[in-house]
């Protein structure tokens, strides 16, 4: 992704940020696509989109025009595309709810328009109109268009009445663009096919063949339950309130250009789903282990999956209580069904992570979700030790320290590392395509402590704070990817973004573990240095590109990337 177009992401990402979401703006771009035509590599610098609600793939015009062989131009006084190919003369104006064929009126779905400098028109409508077999396949990530001359065929083909949706399925070019309508559409594959193509889906032996392969970089979005992202409070006593909350989310956050989520699952030893083990959450009723009346785990994948956006299902590992007490916890919550395992730091409570069987809860609670959830990740954050105050585990350090370590720091390490080894291996084991990540604090260790550590200054650190041995869970690859919160502006004095990145980079270089980097929208408009304004995070955006092993971004958090802080 050259900077033109990471800028144009940001402006996107930002576009929530800095002016209201207008309904029914263009959806997620699906990242860089490669485009073949006959074999040939097309370059491109455009990102398609889905527009809200109609399901339509937008994609640049230059594919109908390079790769389709069609005549087109665009007026910019008049804001008309026009395209002539095979006895069709098709004209779409801007904005405009109908375009006309061959002097006739026709209803669109989604109207062309401009976006990013770049002329965008919806691929199922013209590709139909020229007479084209349009065959989607998700797992592959591979659009093809033919119009059957030499019979190309790629994939199964699946009717466009399956349901599901296609939000990833899109096309990109180097100027203008094409769409794919698809309306409703099997998740992973999709075909659109021409009024001439038989009923069964199969291609006729035409055939310029543009084949399209997508490869995604990650634009994520924190969605924190106990801090009020979703749901809302006065959502709490109504599912249905909470359904169309998240949904609009969904909405708006794929408007932004955000291809997967992180929903907090998990927040206090409770659950936002049916648990054998765990109590439901009170941020769905108010009350601690209340049915809410529906599974909201499940219609949150449903959901996201419909837009193409991956769902990441988000623990809190050791949390037990966002308050001190034990007061309005469910009878099952494990700080009444095991308070020997409870650990009170400040105004929290924390399960003790020295506690083999503790942690071993912790990790059948997170396996209830991979074994009966269609998840695309298990995500955690950096709950483990506390970052202040005291934790007794004086007796748990001499009672549960088989390998008679002598340093309780070390120790205290081993644990989160023997929890990290283990969750690792029960999720690959159970579901090898789920994805394992954690997001630590962004400084791993400063430079003053350990020479390979950050030139930073930071107060507290991830090894040596919370006791989150980091570069050994990349070392020894038990995690697919690394998160580091790296929440500071470029040039800040004690840990600058610029610099961290850079040491995040050279930490996964040799491994393949990716790296997702952590950004902090909530601080826009705040006095912190850096933050005045949105450019800031532009900056971080771009700074990134000159890093091969940034993968992608994720952003805290999702209602402050949703409202209007300047």
């Amino acid at each position: 992704m050259n900077r033109k177009k990471i800028v144009a992401l940001a402006a996107g990402l930002l576009l929530a940020v800095q002016t209201a979401i207008v309904p029914g703006v263009q959806a997620a771009p699906t990242g860089d696509i490669e485009i073949i035509l006959d074999g040939q590599s097309l370059q491109s610098d455009a990102s398609p989109y889905i527009v809200q609600g109609a399901n339509v793939t937008m994609v640049p015009l230059r594919v109908i025009s390079e790769g389709l062989g069609a005549q087109v131009n665009w007026s910019e006084s008049s804001g008309t595309v026009t395209i002539t190919a095979q006895n069709k003369n098709i004209s779409m104006e801007n904005g405009a709810q109908s375009a006309t064929v061959n002097g006739k009126s026709v209803r669109l779905d989604a109207s062309a328009r401009m976006t990013s400098g770049r002329v965008m028109v919806p691929l199922r409508f013209v590709g139909e109109e020229l007479g084209l077999k349009v065959d989607w396949q998700a797992s592959e990530r591979v659009i093809t268009l033919s119009s059957g001359k030499e019979g190309v065929s790629t994939g199964r083909n699946t009717s466009a009445g399956s349901s599901g949706s296609i939000s990833d399925t899109s096309v990109s070019g180097n100027q203008d663009s094409v769409s794919t309508d698809q309306g409703a559409i099997d998740d992973e594959q999709a075909v659109v096919t021409s009024p001439s193509t038989s009923e069964d889906g199969s291609s006729s032996s035409q055939a310029n063949v543009v084949q399209v392969k997508a490869s995604t970089s990650m634009r994520g979005a924190w969605i924190s339950t106990i801090n009020g992202d979703w749901p809302s409070s006065a959502a709490r006593s109504s599912s249905e309130k909470q359904k169309q909350e998240f949904t609009k989310m969904l909405d708006d956050l794929q408007g932004m250009g955000i291809n997967a989520v992180f929903v907090q699952v998990r927040a206090s030893g409770d659950a936002l789903y049916p648990s054998s083990l765990v109590p439901w959450s009170k941020y769905l009723t108010n009350t601690q282990g209340k049915n809410p009346g529906y599974d909201p785990l499940k219609f949150m994948i449903s959901e996201s999956h419909k837009r193409g956006m991956e769902f990441h299902a988000w623990f809190n590992p050791f949390r037990a209580n966002s308050t001190g007490t034990t007061s309005g916890l469910a009878a099952n919550h494990v700080a009444n069904q095991h308070p020997d395992w409870i650990v009170k730091n400040g105004s929290q409570l924390y399960i003790n992570p020295g506690i083999p069987a503790a942690r071993q809860h912790v990790i059948a609670a997170i396996m209830e979700v991979v074994n009966g959830y269609d998840i695309d990740g298990v995500h955690l954050d950096d709950y483990f030790y506390p970052y202040s105050g005291t934790f007794d585990d004086d007796a748990t350090f001499k009672a549960y320290n088989a390998n008679k370590i002598s340093n309780k720091g070390d120790w205290r390490r081993d644990n989160v590392n023997n929890f990290v080894r283990d969750l690792s291996k029960s999720i690959h084991a159970s579901k090898s395509k789920v994805q394992f990540g954690i997001s630590p604090f962004g400084v791993w260790r400063n430079k003053s402590q350990d020479l390979t550590g950050s030139d930073t200054k930071a107060g507290v650190t991830a090894y040596d704070t919370t006791f989150a041995d980091v570069r050994t869970w990349i070392n020894k690859e038990w995690i697919d990817y690394v998160a580091p919160q790296i929440y500071w502006s470029i040039g800040f004095p004690a840990a600058g973004y610029d610099k961290l990145v850079a040491w995040w980079s050279n930490e996964v270089k040799n491994s393949d573990v990716k790296l997702y980097i952590g950004h902090s929208p909530y601080k826009i408009g705040t006095p912190e240095k850096g933050w005045q304004t949105a450019q800031e995070l532009i900056k971080q955006l771009e700074l990134n590109e000159d890093y091969k092993q940034v993968k992608g971004d994720i952003y805290s958090a999702s209602s402050k990337l949703l409202s209007n802080v300047i």
